[in-house]
């Protein structure tokens, strides 16, 4: 059976996540989560793209992306290669690195956008093992930049986008967007497989 046809539509963001190969382990130190980067200025120096939320974990990352000008699968093709040659290469590692194909779901209305943010930028907070006690705490996450209203090291993140949507809908209650991320909670039947609803890309 052949690989399900990829998707792309460069108005509409992306969720993408990776996961390590059986769930092991993929960046390890400070200087793995800083090459990750690394990969995604590469990619975004050829095929420019923008994230407006991202978090990268031990054994997997999230992104919610959009590219406008590629498909998705071009952007992501460089960033994996690139970050899974380095690790091969530092660590002496053989075989497969990642669990399998990046996954994507399309994110598509302004609501999803700010509830599947809320979802990445809280992975540090409801992980099984202890990671942070606040989301701003987690230095590999884009949520300190929305809390300090900094401006961003990386030329991909846009900040900008989330909080004007919680201006555009009055009838969201939160004041401000760190304040929707912090009262986010996800549907109980949501929980254990986010990416039920998503499609590769």
């Amino acid at each position: 059976m052949g690989r399900m046809r990829r998707i792309w539509q460069p108005e509409i963001y992306y969720h993408v996540t990776m996961r390590g190969n059986n769930r092991q382990n993929i960046f390890l130190n400070d200087g793995d989560f800083a090459l990750f980067f690394r990969a995604l200025y590469k990619a975004n120096s050829k095929y420019p793209f923008t994230i407006i939320a991202y978090c990268v974990m031990n054994n997997h990352y999230h992104l919610l992306i959009r590219s406008p000008e590629v498909p998705l699968s071009n952007i992501m093709a460089i960033v994996n290669k690139r970050y899974s040659e380095y690790f091969k290469r530092k660590y002496n590692y053989y075989g497969q690195l990642y669990e399998t194909r990046y996954f994507a779901s399309m994110v598509s209305d302004p609501i999803s956008l700010l509830n599947v943010s809320s979802y990445i930028h809280q992975n540090p907070i409801n992980t099984k093992g202890f990671i942070a006690y606040k989301m701003e705490n987690y230095s590999y996450s884009s949520y300190k930049y929305y809390v300090l209203e900094t401006e961003s090291p990386y030329p991909f993140l846009n900040t900008k986008l989330l909080p004007s949507i919680i201006e555009t809908y009055p009838e969201i209650k939160d004041s401000d967007y760190c304040s929707y991320c912090e009262n986010f909670r996800l549907p109980i039947e949501e929980e254990k497989s986010p990416q039920s609803q998503g499609v590769l890309t």
